[in-house]
């Protein structure tokens, strides 16, 4: 009899789709392991993943709207949960492998700065060859957690990581943006369809939009509430991944069309809205003077966390530092140092 592993594998071996990922045929780790008796090597990277900090500390990093004081706003954990959640959705449907799927989506946000994309776009202009979030989910997971080990993942999950992110490129790429398996591809879709229906369910909430903004075209084709839109959009996923025999992910025109002028919408109305544009403005001087700070003084940066960046340069070591931070670790950081303490009387 073997270990539930291996039958977890004959599992996988006879009833995914063709085209799925097999945890038996994965190609392996950079630092070869003994296999687990209990799980495949993709259950194994879910679980590391899940139990590291780097995810813990999504939970207080920005999504769209900074520190929001309502309890129901998305924050970059629960936009990472409901990607995942919709992700193996998809991945059910097609007989992908689940768990691949859902690894990759529990990793995919975790270079995230904190203050969202402001964050993001500050360190990119401070930062000497540019800041990636995509890259630094990948320095995370590869250098930065368990004190500087990494956490040795598969290279399935490295590369679903590595390709999920668009901005305002393709949606359904084609050639070296695309993910190498078919669950990294889910991932990317289940992203964008994701990010622009919950934005939109925090902008509304919020006062920024109302439901009478929304294109009236994609409201009559995509559905008239959060949950039509989400549910229309992933039953075309679904169909139109299957329709083309599961050899990649993929959406309709009609719905990549409608995925474009949403996300389009988004930028206009919510990411660049004055209000918002403002806090961002805020967030993004936090961060500079942080990493000016730091520059200047990196003896304070915790010996821990510099010894898990290695060798690395004094300005890769800062900014790993800052990326890392919630969004009110780095406000409390930036009182503490920059603020004056009121007068205690003696």
């Amino acid at each position: 009899m073997g270990t539930v592993r291996e039958e977890l594998e004959r599992l996988e071996e006879a009833t995914l789709h063709p085209r799925a990922s097999r945890a038996a045929q994965s190609r392996g780790r950079k630092n070869e392991e003994e296999p687990c008796g209990l799980r495949t090597s993709y259950q194994r990277d879910r679980d590391r993943i899940l139990h590291y900090k780097s995810f813990r500390r999504l939970k207080h990093k920005t999504q769209v709207f900074l520190a929001p004081r309502g309890d129901h706003y998305r924050t970059r954990l629960t936009h990472t949960l409901e990607v995942a959640q919709i992700a193996r959705t998809i991945a059910k449907a097609l007989r992908l492998n689940e768990e691949l799927t859902e690894a990759i989506a529990l990793g995919h946000d975790l270079g995230h700065t904190p203050f969202g994309h402001a964050g993001e776009e500050a360190l990119n202009d401070i930062v000497q060859g540019g800041f990636s979030h995509v890259e630094q989910s990948l320095r995370v997971v590869e250098v930065l957690e368990k004190s500087g080990k990494g956490l040795n993942l598969t290279f399935e999950v490295l590369d679903g990581i590595r390709k999920h992110s668009k901005g305002l490129g393709e949606i359904v790429p084609e050639g070296e943006d695309r993910a190498a398996t078919v669950e990294g591809q889910v991932v990317r879709l289940a992203d964008i369809v994701a990010y622009i229906n919950h934005d939109i369910d925090d902008a509304i909430r919020a006062g920024v939009l109302t439901e009478s903004d929304l294109p009236g075209e994609i409201v009559r084709r995509a559905g008239t509430t959060h949950t039509h839109r989400i549910g229309y959009m992933v039953r075309d996923v679904i169909e139109s991944s299957l329709e083309a025999g599961v050899e990649q992910a993929v959406m309709s025109e009609s719905l990549v069309s409608i995925c474009r002028s949403l996300r389009d919408f988004l930028y206009r109305k919510v990411y660049f809205n004055p209000q918002t544009h403002r806090e961002f403005l805020k967030a993004s001087k936090i961060l500079r003077d942080l990493f000016e700070h730091y520059m200047e003084a990196p003896e304070e940066i915790g010996d821990d966390y510099r010894a898990s960046a290695g060798k690395a340069e004094k300005e890769r070591i800062v900014c790993d530092f800052i990326a890392g931070m919630t969004d009110r670790f780095a406000t409390m950081t930036f009182k503490r140092i920059f603020l004056p303490e009121p007068w205690k009387i003696l």
